[in-house]
């Protein structure tokens, strides 16, 4: 979600109010991030401040292949994580538009857990979202007012 809040947006995500517009009301068992780190890039300050915030961190280095391609995805640990806890979980929130996450989304499903879908629309699979047992569509309110991002370091221009 930190690449299309920066895509599509400019900005950044306030995952702070991300996570309580999420919970709710409701009892967190974990939230968990995600992160992939680029080898050239320090991102320790941004995942101290997840840590302060209560989410959990799962990092990985991103793998770069001898074609000068990268790859850094997380598909496989977020679906072996969730498939983990889900049988003790009412709910399980998934924070992405990934279509590849259907047939997870399914077999949770298929078990009795609600699986919630919050992501930014733009960036989202329709599929992922008829799956979804709800789905809750990111708006500009779930980032920081001011842009972080100048036009040129998203695309490159």
């Amino acid at each position: 979600m930190f690449y299309s809040a920066k895509a599509i947006h400019q900005s950044k995500i306030d995952y702070s109010k991300l996570l309580q517009e999420i919970v709710g009301d409701r009892q967190l068992v974990r939230a968990i991030a995600y992160v992939v780190q680029k080898p050239d890039v320090d991102q320790s300050s941004f995942i101290e401040a997840l840590e302060r915030l209560g989410y959990e961190i799962k990092s990985k280095e991103l793998r770069l292949r001898p074609d000068g391609t990268a790859k850094g995805d997380w598909d496989m640990g977020i679906a072996i994580d969730t498939i983990a806890i889900a049988t003790r979980l009412d709910a399980v929130v998934l924070v992405s538009g990934d279509g590849d996450f259907v047939p997870l989304v399914e077999m949770l499903k298929a078990h009795g857990c609600r699986v919630e879908v919050v992501s930014f629309r733009k960036s989202t699979s329709n599929d992922l979202i008829q799956c979804a047992t709800k789905y809750t569509a990111l708006d500009e309110d779930m980032l920081f007012k001011e842009r972080k991002f100048q036009k040129d370091e998203v695309t490159g221009n």
